[in-house]
């Protein structure tokens, strides 16, 4: 049965037979999915109904000894069975969603995108649906290429400020966990996700309510992606930089890459991500409209595995077959009005280094498909606003310099990450003894009281003590901190109008977390795809 959940429902095969949706139907962690077809006769006295495929699923391990996932599912049926199914609460009558299209431009149109991330990938893909030729820059390597720079990073310390887990092929998100997390259920948002099961991503991404994919598994649909892109006529040109824009009568004539001047006809899409910062110097000194804007900035704090298991599962969690367990948390400070929050969390995950520029240091989770490391990791941050940074478009980009240089520095450079027990943090007070972490090349055990400001650190360690109190044994000296993360979202926004063009400067596209418009790899993507759509309409008018 579970080989038909997600097959292609006919026209014809709707026409006989009525589409219902069922929600909240459990099974326990060690039932398999196929028994949903046998539940569900059960439940309802239903012979005619049929599975045709599982619309949501989600875990519920509110009650610890009764751990459940909880899955809607669309059905079909017998015409006289649903009046019978939708006196039932839980049964609804299932509306097909519309599909997404674009319309084929016919004359013999090219756009340039810089960025390889998921904005600028899927706003190529969708341009290249309409038919319309892509130039894709990006700064950094093929991911093959980025994964061997990486590994530079990791074992020995050697940066390249090109290639690098923000920069390259598939942007930060492909090192990270891979997490699809989406708030929209727009059709965009189901455009992308059909569009990486396409491209090798695992089906249930269209249905879980937390879905990741991990790094193991998106290298290889970048590949497929890639391919299908060079199929269409998409032009890939890798470690090219983007180095200066012409503007001439609030219009953008030009750009240039590797010093090498483009002129524009008439669009530049851009999609460099959000530590980008080369970028917003160059359109700053071209009169580009750009407004500060907030962000957050914290450390990242780890734990074993099993800790985190037993403190959301219970402590039978072994016998329970559950994957590694996840948590969100915050809090609001009453007296600041600040809030501190989880971010990124990395169920099995490890603590990477994502720094860009040399003798600056900053760092962030990621996890592969499996999630099946000994430890789980997720940033502890604090709310940072345009005032805390002077209110100035680069004021966002020094503060963060300045944490990450002084993170750079306190434990002797080298890219060697500060750590500090969780206990010894919010105590201000070095760690004695060896403190141990999963990030590389190396640790030092230090007091990061001299690289945050006293009101982040404060509000930080008062916010996972806390966080001790929601989750008991969160706050202790199994948890290990580790500074800084900075990189949460763009401090910058390149203000655009409803085409999706910047303000200030007509033809220039910004889109995605370094436009300031996204946050995470869905956002982006979407964005991405409905950038691409008004430069389509704009091709089917003129």
């Amino acid at each position: 049965m579970i080989d038909m959940v997600h097959k292609a429902i006919s026209r014809e095969y709707v026409f006989m037979k009525t589409c219902l949706v069922i929600d909240n139907v459990t099974l326990r962690p060690h039932e398999p999915e196929t028994v949903l077809q046998d539940k569900l006769y059960a439940l309802y006295d239903s012979k005619g109904m049929t599975v045709e495929k599982i619309l949501r699923k989600s875990l519920d391990a509110r009650k610890k000894n009764s751990i459940v996932y909880r899955y809607r599912v669309l059905v079909s049926v017998e015409e006289e069975d649903r009046q019978h199914l939708l006196s039932h609460d839980e049964c609804s009558v299932y509306n097909e969603p519309e599909p997404v299209t674009f319309s084929t431009v016919k004359k013999d149109t090219r756009v340039p995108v810089v960025g390889a991330g998921p904005a600028g990938l899927f706003c190529a893909l969708a341009l290249s649906e309409s038919g319309i030729g892509v130039d894709l820059y990006e700064r950094g390597k093929p991911v093959e290429q980025r994964m061997r720079d990486i590994g530079q990073l990791k074992q020995h310390g050697i940066l390249d400020e090109n290639s690098n887990i923000l920069f390259g092929e598939g942007g930060a998100g492909t090192y990270s966990d891979g997490k699809l997390v989406s708030r929209s259920a727009s059709a965009e948002s189901r455009w992308f996700f059909e569009k990486m099961v396409e491209l090798g991503a695992p089906e249930n991404i269209l249905y879980d309510a937390k879905p990741h994919v991990g790094t193991d598994k998106l290298i290889p649909v970048l590949k497929k992606l890639r391919g299908l892109l060079e199929k269409r006529g998409c032009r890939f040109h890798f470690s090219s930089l983007l180095t200066d824009v012409s503007v001439r009568d609030d219009r953008l004539f030009s750009y240039s890459i590797d010093g090498e001047e483009i002129q524009c006809n008439p669009f530049l899409v851009l999609a460099t991500g959000h530590s980008a910062r080369g970028v917003y110097d160059i359109l700053h000194h071209r009169g580009v409209n750009l407004q500060p804007k907030g962000f957050a900035v914290g450390i990242r704090v780890e734990h074993p595995v099993e800790l985190i298991n037993a403190i959301q599962y219970g402590e039978s969690w072994e016998k329970k077959g559950l994957s590694a367990a996840e948590y969100r948390l915050a809090w609001k400070n009453p007296k600041t009005g600040r809030g501190v929050y989880t971010f990124c969390m990395c169920p099995g995950g490890e603590i990477v280094n994502s720094s860009s520029e040399q003798d600056m240091l900053c760092i962030n989770g990621m996890s592969y498909s499996q999630r099946n490391g000994s430890y789980s990791n997720a940033a502890v941050v604090v709310t940072v606003h345009p005032a805390d940074f002077g209110n100035t478009p680069h004021g966002g980009v020094e503060f963060q310099r300045t944490l990450e240089a002084a993170a750079f520095r306190l434990p002797g450079g080298g890219f060697t990450a500060p750590v500090q027990r969780v206990t010894d943090f919010v105590n201000r007070r070095e760690s004695r003894g060896a403190v141990a972490a999963t990030y590389s090349p190396a640790v030092s055990g230090v007091n990061m009281t001299s690289i945050l400001p006293d009101w982040i650190y404060g509000e930080i360690a008062q916010g996972i003590v806390h966080f001790g109190r929601k989750m008991k044994g969160y706050y202790s000296d199994e948890g290990i901190c580790a500074g800084v993360e900075t990189r949460t979202s763009s401090p910058v926004r390149i203000t655009r109008d409803e085409s999706y063009q910047s303000i200030s400067c007509s033809g220039l596209v910004p889109i995605g977390e370094g436009a300031g418009y996204a946050g995470g790899i869905v956002s982006s993507a979407v964005d991405g795809i409905r950038a691409a759509k008004k430069i389509i309409a704009y091709y089917e008018n003129v």
